[in-house]
């Protein structure tokens, strides 16, 4: 699932998915929509923007951890401004990896091989 509040971003997600070969994805532009969809119907992996309204993608990464449904889901993270401090809080909160903006689809790619494995 591709979590971004940007359609511009959710479609170049969608778009460097689909390069890789990645067809059944799902989207959301709000964090708490995606956290609801996630309960009801949990997915393989979250591609989640940081900074989104109402709830961030940290806070999306926090609620999926709590609830026993979503809490092995993997996630990944999406900035354009990485740091020490943030890494560390997503680490401690479960992160699985971290891709900075603007990203290529090879990148994309090897990012998400390291959390599911080869594709």
């Amino acid at each position: 699932m591709v979590v971004d509040d940007m359609s511009t971003s959710r479609g170049l997600i969608t778009q460097a998915l689909e390069e890789i070969g990645i067809w059944n994805v799902r989207a959301e532009s709000d964090a708490r929509a995606a956290l609801s969809r996630l309960a009801a119907d949990p997915v393989h992996l979250v591609l989640s923007d940081l900074n989104m309204p109402h709830l961030d993608g940290l806070g999306l990464l926090a609620a999926l951890r709590q609830t026993r449904a979503t809490s092995r889901i993997g996630f990944i993270l999406i900035t354009g401004s990485p740091n020490r401090e943030l890494i560390e809080k997503a680490q401690k909160l479960g992160l699985n990896n971290m891709i900075r903006k603007p990203f290529t689809t090879i990148s994309l790619r090897g990012c998400i091989e390291r959390v599911v494995g080869r594709l």
